[in-house]
């Protein structure tokens, strides 16, 4: 990821915007595979929710369906 620095500025609307979801979707993947590796060494989802500044069942409601492993 290029320094802030080196971001587009406001002045820019297209390029900033643009900019903004690509951060919205990274932030996301990066939040989601932490979420799983939380999960994965054994942390309770009040942990995770602590982490997240948001509630245990906020944490568990948005993730606990992404988290479950699939069986076959």
């Amino acid at each position: 990821m290029p320094p802030l620095s080196d971001l587009p500025t406001p002045d820019q609307p297209a390029a900033a915007l643009a900019a903004v979801v690509a951060l919205r979707r990274l932030a996301g993947q990066l939040e989601l595979a932490a979420v799983k590796e939380a999960i994965r060494q054994g942390w309770t989802w009040a942990e995770v929710g602590q982490a997240l500044g948001v509630s245990a069942q906020a944490a568990h409601k948005k993730f606990a369906p992404m988290t479950r492993e699939r069986r076959s």
